[in-house]
């Protein structure tokens, strides 16, 4: 991640725990970080995940659901941080790359640290 254009943000639901902004990311990675947490924060899922399930190409949630694309937005790179028999604590969140790659950015460090084999986690590839 050292040489990536992104930042990374990791918070429990009150509270900021580790922020990083790596050269090349730009002014706008923050505001989607934000964007993406409140997704996770909201349905306690991966954004990726909404992604999928909400299948809606203009990366916005369905006008009766109340959510405004200021704060909210289907885009992959938000990751819930779930303690087992506790449950989801807080977020971690990528901006900077195409969704699918904040995604695995998260997924794969989340596995290296958890000793998980990326191989079983690993997403289908991409329909063309």
């Amino acid at each position: 991640a050292e040489n990536l254009p992104i930042i990374v943000d990791i918070r429990t639901f009150d509270r900021p725990l580790f922020y990083a902004a790596m050269p090349g990311s730009n002014a706008s990675n923050p505001d989607w970080a934000r964007r993406k947490i409140n997704v996770v924060k909201r349905f306690l899922k991966s954004t990726y995940r909404m992604v999928l399930e909400q299948q809606r190409p203009d990366r916005t949630f369905k006008v009766g659901e109340g959510l405004n694309v200021a704060d909210y937005v289907l885009a992959g790179g938000g990751f819930p941080v779930t303690v087992k028999g506790v449950g989801v604590i807080g977020v971690i969140a990528v901006s900077g790359l195409p969704e699918r790659e904040d995604h695995g950015m998260v997924v794969d460090a989340l596995c290296a640290h958890l000793g998980a084999d990326r191989k079983q986690l690993a997403l289908a590839p991409e329909a063309q």
